[in-house]
């Protein structure tokens, strides 16, 4: 098993109903982030008092999660069914692997425990 971290770039009015998605399906650990940025649309175009404004860095939110590998097809599932429009602006989803996930208070490692774990079932 390898520990992958998942992040959704998304726009900020969908948070609460992502972060609702998310924990019916099991997801409770993550960390958000308000960012800013552009994608394919570079930016957005306002008229404010009859003036046209171009506003180049949009605010989103970034959703970071890390789960075992044979759980992220299912967590991008949920994200898409919970943000996706069919617009542009919907946002994007990153996937990358984690080397090694250690929790401050026990020192827990989570290669190391699954390194053993499977070494144990290869044993019996």
């Amino acid at each position: 098993m390898t520990l992958m971290r998942v992040e959704a770039i998304i726009p900020p009015d969908r948070l609460e109903r992502l972060k609702a998605a998310l924990e019916e399906k099991g997801f409770v650990s993550m960390t958000i982030s308000e960012v800013t940025g552009r994608g394919e649309q570079r930016g957005i175009k306002l008229r404010y008092n009859g003036r046209a404004e171009h506003l180049d860095l949009l605010s989103k939110v970034k959703i970071e999660l890390v789960v075992c590998d044979y759980e992220v097809d299912f967590l991008i599932e949920t994200i898409a069914e919970a943000v996706r429009t069919g617009r542009i602006g919907d946002g994007r989803i990153f996937i990358s692997p984690v080397a090694r996930s250690i929790k401050l208070r026990s020192g827990e490692d989570m290669a190391r425990l699954e390194t053993l774990s499977s070494r144990s079932l290869e044993d019996q």
